[in-house]
């Protein structure tokens, strides 16, 4: 057991990253819980995840230094020499994700996009709910989205399951909060790390603005009609 002596308290994610992660969460759960019921909410939920997806991406590129991809996608060879160190590492040895749980990260985002944009073309089997994409697609390849869908959907439950038992994982058996860091931003690590370096506003300003506008566009179908 190491004697190293923790650290202070030390900020590792920014808002924008906390916001994403907590709104996602909430609307995966409204999505889930409205399918075939309230579509229309449904629908908005969708697009909400569409334009989060479009944020996330533009934040992990220009976004504070732990929410940048760069900073924490590793290589196959480091992911499996993480894994194979696992049981002896220390708590909080990791500033931000840990290779493991960067892919788990990144296969979430796929998972999402793949699900988020297969509704877009989808048609439910009364051909009276479709996606605003279903009108370039026959109905039975719009009914095969649908299903893709469902599937998709079935994966990212898996994935979440996972994030859950990881959590878990590093709650009971390494005493690292990792629900408390994403709700703070903050985390005590085991030795010195390099904190946050959050980025300017304008970037803020700028992926937001994106955001909103791409799903905007998606849930028009790009179809605008200017006066």
């Amino acid at each position: 057991m190491s004697t190293t002596e923790p650290t202070a308290s030390t900020r590792l994610w920014d808002g924008p990253t906390r916001l994403f992660h907590w709104s996602m969460a909430i609307l995966i759960v409204v999505a889930w819980l409205t399918a075939g019921k309230q579509m229309e909410v449904h629908r908005l939920s969708g697009y909400a995840v569409i334009g989060l997806l479009v944020f996330r991406l533009w934040w992990g590129v220009a976004g504070g230094s732990t929410a940048r991809f760069a900073s924490f996608l590793k290589g196959p060879g480091a992911t499996v020499a993480y894994l194979k160190t696992l049981r002896s590492r220390e708590p909080g040895e990791t500033a931000g994700h840990n290779p493991l749980g960067a892919w788990s990260v990144v296969a979430m985002l796929v998972v999402m996009a793949v699900q988020a944009g297969l509704g877009l073309f989808a048609v439910d089997i009364d051909g009276i709910e479709s996606g605003p994409f279903s009108d370039l697609v026959d109905f039975d390849t719009g009914r095969a989205f649908a299903e893709g869908h469902e599937l998709s959907f079935r994966a990212l439950q898996g994935l979440i399951g996972l994030h859950l038992l990881a959590i878990a994982y590093y709650r009971f058996w390494k005493g690292e909060n990792l629900v408390g860091a994403m709700v703070t931003g903050r985390r005590v690590f085991a030795t010195a790390v390099e904190p946050l370096k959050a980025a300017p506003l304008w970037r803020l300003v700028v992926g937001a603005v994106v955001a909103a506008a791409f799903a905007y566009a998606v849930a028009k179908g790009f179809h605008f009609k200017f006066k």
